[in-house]
């Protein structure tokens, strides 16, 4: 059960992921940024799952059997935007496109 928040989140971290990997268009796609994005889609859902396994890990004799299952699921889910944001705004110091100069007018 423990695994339960992770399975019931991927489609949502499915959706991120590709969205992730998809924008923005101006950023140079080559070798190099395929394995940032990879690495840190890899990262992500890594400390995803250290999330939820360090939430479910607290004594929870007295919450009831459903708020394990919502902290692991919000932890995880936090873990994942966290790492992804971070990433994202990595990529775009390290990718973007410079602008072309306007040295000929």
């Amino acid at each position: 059960m423990a695994n339960l928040a992770l399975i019931l989140f991927a489609p949502w971290f499915a959706i991120l992921t590709w969205c992730y990997w998809k924008f923005p268009k101006s950023h140079v796609v080559n070798a190099s940024r395929r394995r940032f994005d990879i690495v840190a889609i890899l990262i992500a859902l890594v400390a995803s799952g250290l999330a939820m396994r360090w939430a479910y890990s607290f004594d929870w004799k007295d919450a009831g059997p459903l708020w394990p299952q919502v902290v692991a699921t919000l932890s995880a889910y936090k873990a994942f935007l966290i790492v992804m944001i971070v990433a994202f705004w990595i990529r775009g110091k390290r990718f973007s496109q410079k602008p072309p100069s306007a040295a000929g007018n």
